[in-house]
């Protein structure tokens, strides 16, 4: 068994004979402990199998106990794979796959929970899984919720707005005041083009948008257009040059103001700061102050995502989009959702179709199902660039809209948040920001995730944040996370104050949409780019 596995994991990868020894002896005294305690249910050590029916079942709690032993002893293994980190990463991440996939509770024939409602239902709970596996096949996804109870527009993205620009490749949302006056520096946020704006803005009392609305600001959003082959042969350079510069250059003349605030989250603040060292090289200063929430510049800790990157698979993905072409939405969705497998693929294997049953509706699932295409070309330069190379990191390496990248002249005040248990921008890869911005900086970190750290109401007092000593930025986000202090609550608030301090004086706020003729209104938000299905 050890040798099958240092084979599958590579030349370069192995495990000492000694550690494997020791891993064999484990088992063996743990299996023996297993087999001597019978068909005795034990108590559920793992939330696939707390349900009464397995600890009922004297059968499906052994099978139960048995496979948490070999999947210990798999991960064990893994663990002592001696190798680079990359292989080494690479080994857990297969060997996990694998372990969650074969879980018994994955199978009808082993599930004693759905085999139980089966028995109660007379079968009923088989018929409507069936039915359920029919309508995702259909649907092309898993259903995650019940996406029958949204509708955009309706129940999410509703805050009040229009459209007052567009272009092939996005929408500008300008949204209704809800203050008698406004900040004189408008507002303008870049989602990332790899799903949908409305992550911002879903529900009215967890809106980032409508946040920043009832601060005050003059609020702008970039509705990204959901690709089809008429951008399929669109670049990095044209969303950069043609869509984060085109909106920022839109919202100044719309605001009459020289310069504006602004906002990135995730991809859209690689892009954002791409567009403020394109402008920087241009010798432009249109945006006075830039916040980055779980945004990669310096692409060194990309996480779990960096086990799929190498020379050979950015090669296959240049080639498949030498001519142009379109990465479906799905897979994206896909990817992203087996980097959480348990909680995002076979929870809703489980419960849709073995148990039948109808996930209740969940806006934040709603939009993770709501997948995006992206233009293909645009997808292998961001692959070859910034997560292979990582050219960013060093002045001059990268070239976007002809001018050489080099965030040394971005010196603009930062605002900087990373989420302490983000899977997709780990919190080493959003603090690296720190590092190679120049200006003044304000660096908080988040509790949660990747979503549900940075949409955080600071109304519902949930979760904390740290803010470490200011001014200190260490090359090591440990040194700098054990210096910080925990704040109870978002970390909404913080920023709030910290924004408005860039956001000049308050002025009387307008009574409509866009400017004169030149911007008017084009349809009522949230507009028709983002409803759009891949």
């Amino acid at each position: 068994m050890g040798e099958l596995f240092t084979q599958t994991a590579g030349q370069d990868a192995r495990i000492d004979p000694a550690r494997l020894l020791e891993i064999q002896a484990t088992y063996l005294k743990e299996a023996a402990e297993l087999w001597n305690q019978g068909l005795q249910p034990t108590p559920p050590t793992d939330r696939r199998f707390a349900g009464e029916a397995w600890q009922s079942n004297p059968v499906a709690s052994y099978t139960a106990a048995v496979y948490l032993l070999n999947a210990r002893t798999l991960m064990a293994m893994a663990d002592a794979v001696e190798g680079d980190d990359k292989t080494r990463a690479r080994v857990r991440f297969a060997v996990q796959q694998w372990i969650d996939a074969s879980a018994p509770s994955n199978f009808l024939a082993f599930n004693a929970d759905a085999q139980k409602k089966a028995m109660e239902t007379q079968g009923e709970s088989i018929a409507k899984g069936v039915a359920n596996l029919l309508h995702d096949i259909r649907q092309g996804h898993v259903s995650m919720t019940d996406e029958s109870v949204f509708e955009i527009g309706r129940n999410v993205a509703t805050t009040e707005g229009a459209v007052v620009f567009e272009n092939e490749l996005f929408q500008l949302l300008e949204y209704k005041p809800l203050t008698p006056k406004v900040y004189e520096r408008p507002f303008l946020l870049v989602p990332p083009c790899i799903n949908k704006y409305y992550i911002l803005d879903l529900q009215p009392d967890n809106s980032l948008i409508r946040y920043a609305v009832e601060q005050g600001h003059r609020t702008f959003v970039v509705s990204w257009r959901n690709p089809d082959e008429s951008l399929a042969n669109k670049t990095w350079d044209d969303y950069i040059e043609g869509a984060v510069i085109q909106a920022i250059d839109v919202v100044r003349d719309i605001g009459g103001a020289p310069q504006i605030n602004a906002l990135g989250f995730c991809v859209g603040g690689t892009m954002l700061g791409t567009a403020l060292a394109v402008l920087a090289a241009r010798g432009e200063e249109p945006v006075a102050s830039a916040t980055f929430l779980t945004t990669l510049l310096d692409f060194t800790h990309t996480g779990v995502l960096d086990v799929f990157i190498d020379e050979s698979f950015v090669r296959f993905r240049e080639m498949q989009f030498a001519n142009g072409g379109l990465l479906p939405g799905r897979d994206l969705a896909t990817t992203f959702s087996f980097l959480r497998p348990n909680d995002l693929v076979w929870n809703y294997v489980v419960g849709n179709y073995l148990k039948g049953e109808t996930p209740p509706p969940f806006d934040l699932l709603y939009w993770n199902s709501d997948s995006t295409n992206l233009p293909g070309p645009w997808y292998a330069w961001y692959l070859r660039n910034l997560y292979l190379e990582n050219r960013y990191v060093k002045p001059g390496a990268a070239t976007v809209c002809g001018e050489k990248i080099d965030f040394r002249q971005v010196r603009l005040p930062v605002y900087i948040y990373g989420s302490r248990e983000d899977h997709i921008v780990p919190i080493a890869g959003a603090y690296g920001s720190t590092q190679l911005l120049p200006g003044k900086k304000r660096f908080v970190m988040g509790a949660s995730g990747h979503i549900a750290g940075v949409i955080n109401p600071a109304a519902k007092g949930k979760r904390s944040h740290w803010i470490g000593p200011a001014g200190k930025f260490p090359a090591d986000v440990n040194d700098w996370i054990a210096s910080a202090a925990e704040h109870p609550g978002s970390w909404w608030g913080d920023w709030s104050a910290w924004l408005k301090g860039h956001a000049g004086k308050q002025i009387a706020a307008p009574k409509a949409y866009g400017r004169g003729k030149a911007y008017q209104a084009i349809e009522p938000a949230p507009g028709r780019y983002v409803k759009a299905k891949a």
